[in-house]
């Protein structure tokens, strides 16, 4: 059989314009099924996203950094004495921090203010594993830097994060990074 390189029949479009017509209608109709798959699954629970295993995931880990970098301030009072009134309202935050994503899903509304600040108030026992530095300086520059690690983890999870989630690790990730400010430049 002879090979040809016609590419239109007697009477027939040209191949091209099959094709491409066909890869329209592929593309047509893999569109339309996304739009479609996209909004039953907004239209039936709106916070199904948020409990999500990913999202659960992202909490986690976040609640682990968070309970971590209080474990820092922690041994960092516990040591350093002499910086309470400057670490203790940090720390108290990220207290706060600990406890909503320890909340699993979106946040509850029947969680108690006063009792969250009252617990975050006083800090809890030094870790043993967290080596903190003898001089003031450099304790709150590594505190610093445990801030500003974990607003970048959080700020890099911020795309993979269903909206309600990613809208609170980009606002705790800010607080952090204004709490390294504080720890450094910013404190006397």
């Amino acid at each position: 059989m002879p090979l040809t390189t016609t590419t239109r029949g007697a009477n027939g479009p040209l191949r091209r314009r099959v094709l491409a017509g066909g890869a329209a209608a592929l593309l047509a109709g893999g569109a339309a099924a996304l739009l479609s798959a996209c909004s039953s699954a907004s239209s039936g629970d709106p916070d199904a996203a948020e409990r999500s295993p990913g999202a659960a995931r992202l909490r986690e880990r976040a609640a682990r950094d968070t309970a971590a970098l209080l474990e820092r301030y922690d041994a960092t009072l516990a040591t350093h004495t002499a910086l309470t009134a400057r670490l203790r309202p940090l720390r108290a935050e990220v207290a706060r921090h600990a406890e909503v994503f320890a909340t699993p899903g979106p946040k509850s509304p029947s969680a108690s203010p006063s009792a969250s600040a009252s617990a975050s108030a006083s800090p809890a026992a030094p870790a043993a594993r967290v080596e903190v530095p003898e001089d003031e300086k450099a304790a709150l520059a590594a505190l610093a830097d445990a801030e500003r690690r974990t607003a970048d983890a959080r700020t890099a999870a911020l795309g993979s994060a269903p909206p309600e989630l990613a809208r609170l690790l980009a606002s705790v990730a800010a607080a952090g990074a204004a709490h390294a400010y504080l720890l450094t430049e910013g404190g006397s």
